[in-house]
């Protein structure tokens, strides 16, 4: 088990019950400021909890696409908010059967190798999920695929992104717990082939094959919700000896809040086409 879960106190802050118009951009813009506060030394580790609703998050890459303007064109006719986030990755979808979790730690000294933070997310999940056998490693034919994608039977559930600034480390993984993990996957496979119209691009993106992608639910025959994934989290970070303490935003994470919110906002109108 990483040591780098075995923390004595976790701060817990709850943003899965924000609804609707809670905006992604904010979430990002949430991460940042935490990372301030545990890198400068003001914060406990931080684990914080997040819902979107009806949301393609898409990566930098994503926004180099040749006929970009007509991927979007195809999420929007069909109700979704898009925005380009600031960590690594591509293209993925964000509904209220997705649990966003961000792990909040401050850099050592020496750094978090990158991998350990990934690491360190893997083996919680595969904490929260005991009867499962939940594998670490790239799925092909996966939307935002990398070497640190969550499967069970070769399906993927799951992916993992790390974000560093100013002395802290948010590694943030999205959870597919229920609804179906082809559907969402088939969607962004229509995003791409309307975006990329079989042009030939020097970065590739992935030929996304939908049944690659499953949620909790569908894999483990029950009912799995956001809820269910919260109650285990919560579960495995005490079974290491860690407090869990509730809490909410200070005045200075308010004040860092808002700056780096603006930021995704010019961002997002700078990179994105109107």
């Amino acid at each position: 088990m990483s040591e780098l879960l075995r923390q004595q106190t976790w701060r817990i802050i709850d943003h899965t019950t924000l609804g609707p118009s809670f905006d992604a951009k904010q979430s990002f813009a949430f991460d940042d400021a935490l990372c301030e506060s545990v890198g400068n030394g003001e914060s406990h580790p931080i684990v914080r909890l997040w819902v979107h609703h009806q949301t393609v998050v898409l990566g930098i890459q994503d926004t180099k696409l040749p006929y970009i303007e007509k991927g979007l064109a195809y999420l929007h006719e069909h109700g979704w908010r898009t925005i380009v986030r600031n960590s690594g990755g591509l293209a993925v979808v964000l509904d209220e059967g997705v649990l966003n979790v961000s792990l909040i730690f401050p850099d050592t000294k020496k750094g978090i190798d990158i991998d350990r933070g990934y690491e360190a997310m893997a083996a919680l999940i595969a904490r929260m999920l005991p009867e499962a056998h939940v594998q670490a490693g790239e799925v092909v034919g996966s939307y935002c695929p990398g070497s640190f994608d969550l499967s069970i039977d070769g399906k993927k559930f799951a992916g993992i992104s790390q974000r560093r600034i100013r002395g802290g480390v948010a590694v943030q993984v999205y959870i597919c717990a229920n609804g179906s993990g082809a559907a969402r996957a088939e969607f962004i496979r229509q995003f791409y082939e309307r975006a990329l119209a079989g042009e030939q691009t020097k970065f590739t993106y992935p030929t996304i094959v939908p049944h690659t992608m499953a949620s909790l639910s569908e894999l483990l025959g029950k009912e799995m919700t956001v809820s269910t994934l919260i109650i285990r989290l919560y579960e495995a970070l005490q079974s290491l000896g860690s407090r869990l303490e509730p809490s909410s935003l200070t005045p200075k994470e308010w004040e860092r809040y808002n700056m780096y919110f603006q930021r995704m906002i010019e961002r997002n109108e700078t990179m994105l086409p109107k």
